[in-house]
């Protein structure tokens, strides 16, 4: 693991995530902490590396998700060669939760990046 990361404050807010009870809780947390787009491209990645360990290939990927190749070579290359946090994840999930949702009707959202500040945003 990257010592980079193992600081008071990270510390603390991986506490603060462990307290959550709920996906209501969840949302009201996340959607606090951060703006919409940093979300989503959380989210976005999470997404891509179960349609990875399914064996998707990149352009369903890109297709599904609307993630660059970019993003989707970043989360392979975690998935093959990180800390196994995903498959650690994915190990915990119901089998039906490990995979992407045949739901046609969802559309894709990708993520747009600002310059501006969070601030400005709100």
């Amino acid at each position: 693991m990257n010592d980079k990361l193992r600081t008071d404050a990270v510390r603390h807010l991986f506490e603060a995530v462990l307290t959550l009870k709920d996906e209501e809780e969840c949302f009201a947390f996340f959607e606090d902490l951060c703006t919409i787009n940093e979300l989503l491209s959380l989210s976005q990645r999470y997404e891509v590396a179960k349609m990875l360990r399914n064996k998707n290939t990149y352009l369903e990927i890109a297709d599904k998700t609307g993630a660059s190749t970019a993003t989707i070579s970043r989360v392979n290359r975690s998935l093959n060669y990180g800390n196994d946090g995903y498959d650690m994840v994915f190990a915990r999930l119901p089998e039906k939760d490990r995979e992407w949702p045949d739901d046609e009707d969802e559309p894709k959202e990708k993520p747009e990046h600002h310059s501006r500040s969070r601030r400005e945003q709100d």
